[in-house]
């Protein structure tokens, strides 16, 4: 028995040609590695893999084709504001598609670039344009920045983890350096609000019907409370089109009782400077609103904008 421990120890002290041979083969095969296959779209678990196929094997439709356009235009030469908009550009005419992220029972990292709801839309087009910013055209970096934007601290680890509130994620993303809340900033006025909008209508959320999510929810909630919320009232938002920039992210705020926001989307800039809103319409599609301020004086509920400013990751935020 020793002796047999001892040359086990020797063994793994020093490693057997056969061992080298191995690891060798196996880089060989890693570098080999046929062209990426495709999928539409991709749930990834907490653990990071998507299901059933590890992330590099799995890229949504679409995801080469906007990296090598900005390959091509050399967009991470642009600055921040302009890459977010020539980003957004190229998703124009993409369905819009409800409750994605809703439709596993299980909480995991859902990723689609052939349709969106409105906050899918904003986090898939800076997910992307920080991969591109630092001349990172991978997939692996791309699923990464999407967990960090719509998890909080960054970790998906349940669904009570998720940035349910757009004011709490703009809060905690603050936090992590990711955008900046420029509101206040703007002349926000406060916006009074208790934010229960989610357990007050359990039934809504079928993740909910589990008590441990519902409890949960409860507590994200009270620790809401503690945070203030600014909002530009919406006939005063033309007052401040000269200094929002292409890419902003804007929240528009609501009347709901219980409730922050209702959609989301991000600041476009047309040639002649005029301040339009790119957003995944709930009307049908990705599409560009000519005026911000008369978009969000059209719809019922809306009553001001909430504005949050990505920051470039190559200051080294």
């Amino acid at each position: 028995m020793k002796l047999a421990r001892l040359k086990l120890k020797l063994w793994i002290g020093k490693p057997s040609l056969l061992f080298i041979s191995l690891l060798t083969l196996i880089a060989l095969t890693a570098i080999a590695l046929p062209r990426l296959t495709r999928a539409q779209s991709v749930a990834v678990h907490p653990q990071g893999s998507p299901v059933g196929v590890p992330p590099q094997f799995a890229i949504p439709e679409n995801f080469d084709r906007v990296m090598e356009e900005a390959r091509d235009r050399q967009l991470n030469t642009l600055a921040f504001p302009e890459l977010i908009q020539a980003i957004a550009e190229q998703f124009i005419g993409t369905p819009y598609v409800a409750g994605l992220l809703d439709r596993n029972p299980t909480e995991t990292l859902v990723i689609s670039l052939d349709g969106f709801d409105c906050v899918l839309f904003v986090e898939t087009v800076l997910a992307i344009a920080r991969g591109v910013a630092l001349e990172d055209y991978f997939y692996p970096t791309f699923t990464r920045n999407l967990e960090r934007q719509r998890y909080r601290d960054g970790i998906l680890d349940d669904y009570c983890s998720r940035l349910h509130y757009f004011s709490d994620w703009i809060f905690d993303n603050q936090n992590r350096y990711l955008v900046k809340n420029i509101t206040p900033l703007l002349g926000g006025l406060p916006l009074p609000k208790t934010l229960n909008f989610m357990s007050k209508n359990r039934a809504s959320y079928p993740q909910l019907s589990r008590d441990t999510n519902y409890q949960c929810i409860l507590d994200v909630e009270h620790h809401l409370k503690q945070q203030a919320i600014a909002y530009i009232p919406q006939d005063r938002i033309r007052q401040v089109y000269d200094r929002l920039q292409p890419g902003d992210i804007i929240a528009t705020a609501t009347d709901i009782d219980g409730l922050d926001v209702t959609h989301t989307g991000l600041v476009y800039r047309f040639e002649d400077g005029a301040i339009g809103f790119i957003h995944a319409s709930p009307a049908g599609r990705v599409t560009i609103s000519r005026d911000l301020q008369a978009y969000v004086q059209s719809v019922d509920g809306q009553i001001g904008i909430i504005v949050a400013r990505p920051l470039d990751p190559r200051l080294g935020f």
